[in-house]
């Protein structure tokens, strides 16, 4: 994003635009997010022990469910996308994201659809990544990378952001910093 961009992130959320994404900026911009997410957050704790109380274990395929998605724009390297492997308890949450996201001015980030369930561990660690589990999904990861810091460089919208916290789910760009394709089902 280029300073006007986060100039205008920065009044949305309600801190001086300064154009400088400091401290105050990502505290700010993450109570911006926390309150939009429901009072009582449907997601558990990132714990593997809260994980695994709520999802069962990772790679667990039986907890997965078919989402179809054939109306909304998705795409997988160009090609529509009709179903998503995710897990049956945020499928319907899922849905409704993807759905808004669909109606709205960053559509285009669903035709950047990188995936949802994926048996892996998380990127250089040996703990299971909430992909593993059906409940973390990744857009536009061309230019929201894992080491991408958000917004200074990665371009993921703070709308986009909202959508998601809207359902309760965790935008990894605004509270980790970097990894801005990742959103994942977590408090």
């Amino acid at each position: 994003m280029n300073q006007n961009d986060i100039k205008a992130m920065q009044r949305r959320i309600g801190v001086t635009d300064d154009g400088f994404w400091g401290p105050k900026s990502i505290a700010a911009c993450q109570a911006h997010l926390r309150n939009l997410m429901p009072a009582k957050n449907p997601w558990p704790a990132t714990d593997q022990a809260s994980l695994s109380k709520f999802y069962g274990a990772a790679g667990d395929e039986s907890q997965l469910t078919m989402l179809g998605v054939a109306d909304l724009g998705i795409k997988y390297d160009g090609k529509p996308v009709k179903v998503i492997r995710c897990h049956k308890k945020v499928a319907d949450s899922l849905k409704r994201i993807f759905t808004a996201l669909s109606k709205g001015p960053h559509k285009a980030v669903l035709e950047q659809y990188a995936g949802c369930f994926n048996n892996r561990n998380m990127r250089g660690g040996t703990l299971p990544s909430l992909h593993a589990r059906g409940a973390a999904v990744d857009l536009e990861p061309d230019s929201n990378g894992n080491h991408v810091s958000w917004p200074t460089r990665a371009t993921m919208p703070l709308e986009v952001m909202e959508e998601f916290a809207k359902e309760g789910w965790l935008a990894a760009g605004a509270f980790w910093g970097r990894d801005a394709m990742h959103f994942q089902a977590t408090q």
